[in-house]
Formats: C-alpha cells, structure tokens, sequence
C-alpha cells in the first residue's frame, strides 16, 4: 500500500476543485493536497487517482507522491465553512494525499509548448485510462522546476462507475480532440511502441496492490482480491486492443 501519514492540520480549501480537495499538513512534515472519500465521487476517485497516478509514474510521466492520509474529522472544527467540516465529517480515516508542490504554476498551453514526444506520451496514457479531464479549460497539468507534472486522475477509469457494462469499455475510442496536450501530440506511434510493452499484468498488479483495501471494499465484487483482479483484466484487455482507441496525433 502506499505510505500513510497523518493529517494534523486543515490549512484552506481549494474552491477550483468540484470535489472541495484542500491543503493539509501531516505528522510527516509534509503538506497534501486532500482529495477526501466523503465527497461526491467516494472512494472510486480515489482508486482512480492511485491507479492512474502510479502507473503515470511508472511509465516515467512526472506525478506528485501520492500518500494515504488519514484524517481525524476534529481537524476541521476551526474551519468555518460548513460544507468543509460536514465534508471532513464525513472523510474520517483513510483518504487520498499529493505532495503539494509549493510555487507551481497552472499549465498554460500557450506559454508552456511541450516537446511532441512528451505530449504523445501523455496523451497516450490518457487515452488508455480514459482521462476526460486533461482538457484546455481545466488541463490537470502543473508546471515546476520546468517539468511537466500530471495531477488530478479521479475522473478517469469512469468504466468502473458501471461494472457490469465496463466490458464493452474496453475498446472504447478516446476522442482526443479536446485535449490539451493533442496540437504537441505528433509521436504517438513512437509513444504506442515506447508505452504499450510496458503495460504488463505484473505492473498493473502492482499498482492495484497500493490501493487501500477500504476503497475497494464494495458491492461490485465479492472480495477486494476480485475487485483488484477486475482492474487488472479491464486494463490488461484494454491495452491490447489499443488500434481501437489510439488517437492519431497531429502532424509533427
């Protein structure tokens, strides 16, 4: 599982977020970005941000470290806004924490161009995992120490919103129009061929065992070994039907 801290402190919450994530400083030292499991998603957002933000990592895109941060609800008691603490209420335990990168700048696709082979990597593993949200008005990408950093993963993986249907998800096609990153994006069968042999089952069994067995306790499957095991099939499938949704990039 991944590492766990321990929130100690509410600092503010940051309203251009739809489920409410804030600033939390841990027993670690460190300060989180919180994405809570008592928002509107529940906990399948935060499977999606562990999947998607681990398998980014280890397919070498830049990803803050993700962490479990268990949160005491009485931290919130000096907040004074009520849909935070009832959000805080209802987040007791283990929630979601991303390294908060101090100084980080929003990604502007204007005054931040980003070389073709970067931007067809990304573009390629958002259109494995089905990131509906990497577009031009909210591109989910920071900028620091000059790197390009992915954040924000919950809204993808939306096939496990609907298990029953998610097999006929598995050669869905990603319509890439939208996205931020698709006028850079001129390599994308160098980034197929870089990415794709990389995507094994015994990589998407190790991500998978990082999700913390609460966030995959429900009642889709009859254990969180099945849950985990679904994952693993869906993306595993997916990757290998990839000629059906592999966008085709714009011209280098």
């Amino acid at each position: 599982m991944l590492r766990q801290v321990t929130g100690i402190r509410y600092v503010t919450p940051l309203r251009e977020g739809g489920s409410l994530p804030g600033v939390v400083e841990a027993d670690d030292l460190g300060t989180y970005v919180a994405k809570f499991r008592g928002a509107g998603q529940g906990p399948k957002a935060l499977v999606a941000e562990v999947i998607c933000g681990e398998l980014a990592r280890r397919l070498g895109l830049a990803v803050p470290p993700l962490v479990v941060l268990d949160i005491d609800p009485v931290i919130g008691r000096a907040e004074p806004d009520q849909e935070v603490q009832e959000l805080l209420r209802n987040s007791g335990g283990a929630n979601l924490g991303m390294d908060f990168l101090p100084g980080a700048l929003g990604y502007d696709p204007v005054a931040h161009p980003v070389d073709a082979a970067l931007a067809s990597r990304v573009l390629w593993f958002d259109a494995y995992v089905e990131n509906v949200d990497r577009s031009w008005r909210n591109p989910n990408l920071l900028v620091w120490h000059r790197e390009l950093w992915l954040i924000d993963h919950g809204a993808s993986l939306y096939f496990h919103h609907n298990w029953p249907r998610a097999q006929a998800a598995v050669h869905r096609a990603y319509r890439a129009d939208d996205h931020v990153l698709a006028a850079y994006a001129g390599r994308m069968a160098e980034a197929d061929a870089e990415l794709s042999p990389r995507v094994t089952r015994d990589l998407l069994s190790e991500v998978l065992a990082l999700v913390p067995d609460g966030w995959l306790d429900g009642p889709d499957f009859d254990s969180v070994d099945a849950a985990r095991a679904a994952y693993v099939e869906h993306l595993a499938a997916r990757v290998a039907r990839r000629g059906d949704w592999l966008p085709q990039g714009s011209p280098a």
